[in-house]
């Protein structure tokens, strides 16, 4: 398994923290829940 910075999940976590966004926050400015971030973030989703 790859390190989760080298992954797009990695990539959004890190993006979003530098941002100081939360998850929520980060749903809502791009219209999804909070789950399909947290989703994305982990790898479980990638759609």
């Amino acid at each position: 398994m790859e390190p989760i910075s080298r992954t797009l999940g990695g990539s959004i976590a890190a993006l979003r923290k530098a941002k100081g966004l939360t998850q929520e926050q980060l749903a809502a400015r791009v219209g999804v829940s909070a789950p399909a971030v947290s989703k994305w973030e982990t790898g479980v989703s990638q759609s």
